[in-house]
């Protein structure tokens, strides 16, 4: 596969997990897109009956009915989920590491793209993204109009701007500035674990409303050195820790950075002029991090999108997580007009593996 910095990375694999039953000519096939630490798992199924980081969205009867429709969901080009990242084995059998080469949005997708076409996938059904996973949901439907028939853009922006950069700069320095971090080279490791919490506990600040917070833990001490508010974070740092490569943490941070839809395109309102998805945009009124103005810019400049559709919830920008039954109620609209397909007899709740 051939990066967009001009690097080839040979044996790019993806991991995806999936749901449901495909039609035979796979039109009931629907997207899930993760956000920056997210994964493969979106729900329970019977391969992986451990909850998801959507569960309630998708299964039997659910918004995301799986009677009706195939739940493809994949781990994104970049990180640590099982797809290649810079933990993976590179040609000469040693980790990626420093030698990792930049990853874009665009390039995501375009890993995206070559699993579609060797799952028979000629066209979605439906893209749904919240976050990181709403700008490869927008790169979709911009570079690849005629493969996305519904979409859902939900707590994301046309391009990152300059605040939301500012926050993620602290986190790739905590990271970098780690000794732990060598360079990037130190696999196997254990890594810049200090400095990976640190940035975990910078973004869950972000991911949060400061009135959830104030209610929640106000000035309340967890004992007579440290706050409330600051084990909350403790918790939320151990618990990314564990199960995230600090290494993937950079790479998917960068290429969230440098998300700009209108890149190469003579900007924004013309590269959304591009899509012919039937949208519905979205955002959470308390999001500080991905502000309810950039959602209003996508749906001002995307035709047929009609008016922002609104989560209200005290949670920021985790509300688009948190919130199901408001976000469930959107993607049931979302996907109500599509008839129900014939379906083949493939196993549902898969794992598996794309080369």
């Amino acid at each position: 596969m051939l990066l967009e910095c001009g690097v080839a990375l040979p044996d790019v694999h993806l991991a995806y997990e999936t749901w449901g039953t495909p039609a035979p000519d796979r039109s009931n096939a629907v997207l899930i897109l993760h956000a920056l630490t997210g994964d493969s798992h979106v729900a329970a199924g019977p391969e992986q009956p451990t909850p998801g980081w959507w569960d309630g969205l998708i299964g039997p009867g659910r918004a995301v009915d799986t009677d009706r429709w195939w739940v493809v969901a994949p781990n994104v080009l970049g990180g640590c989920r099982g797809s290649t990242g810079p933990s993976s084995p590179a040609p000469d059998g040693r980790p990626w590491g420093s030698r990792w080469p930049k990853v874009t949005i665009r390039d995501q997708v375009a890993a995206e793209i070559a699993l579609a076409d060797a799952l028979g996938v000629r066209s979605w059904a439906a893209v749904l993204g919240g976050s990181m996973g709403g700008m490869r949901a927008l790169e979709w439907a911009v570079s690849a109009p005629s493969r996305v028939e519904r979409l859902l853009l939900l707590a994301t922006t046309a391009a990152a701007s300059a605040d939301q950069i500012a926050w993620a700069s602290p986190q790739l320095h905590a990271i970098r500035s780690d000794p732990g971090w060598e360079g990037g080279d130190y696999y196997p490791g254990p890594g810049p674990v200090a400095g990976l919490g640190i940035a975990r506990r910078i973004a869950h600040v972000t991911y949060r409303s400061e009135a959830e917070l104030a209610t929640r833990f106000g000035r309340n001490r967890q004992d007579s050195d440290r706050f409330a508010v600051e084990s909350y974070l403790d918790h939320h740092a151990a618990k990314l820790v564990r199960r995230f490569d600090a290494g993937s943490y950079v790479t998917l941070t960068e290429g969230m950075n440098g998300h700009d839809v209108g890149r190469g395109r003579n900007g924004i309102a013309d590269a959304l002029r591009r899509i012919t998805a039937r949208t519905v945009v979205a955002g959470v009124d308390s999001d500080r991090l991905y502000p309810l103005a950039q959602q209003r810019e996508l749906a001002t400049h995307i035709a047929g999108a009609g008016e922002l559709r609104v989560i209200r919830s005290p949670y920021g920008h985790d509300g688009f997580l948190i919130e199901v039954d408001q976000v469930g109620a959107i993607v049931a609209d979302l996907l109500a007009d599509q008839a129900a397909r014939p379906m083949s007899n493939d196993r549902a709740g898969a794992t598996r593996a794309a080369t």
